[in-house]
């Protein structure tokens, strides 16, 4: 499920996508008045080392493929939303 961030405008929700992609994130779907976004990440180099010492040798560095895929498919998403207005 999906955190929802919203702004009051488009340029807000312009500055905030950018925000977003500097930390690591990427566009998945974007429209006139939202984007979803995905965060890209394969899991830190210091776990994956720990993967390797203690699993890799005996399934040959399977474990850290299936560690990166992990991290990668339970990636945080967040939903950029532009208020509606009742004026």
């Amino acid at each position: 499920m999906a955190r929802i961030r919203r702004v009051d405008d488009q340029r807000e929700m312009e500055k905030v996508i950018d925000d977003f992609v500097t930390q690591g994130y990427r566009i998945k779907e974007q429209g006139e008045n939202s984007t979803m976004m995905k965060e890209k990440d394969w899991g830190s180099g210091g776990m994956h080392l720990i993967v390797l010492v203690f699993l890799g040798w005996w399934t040959v560095g399977i474990a850290n493929a299936v560690y990166a895929a992990y991290k990668y498919f339970t990636g945080a998403e967040v939903k950029i939303q532009v208020e509606e207005s009742s004026a």
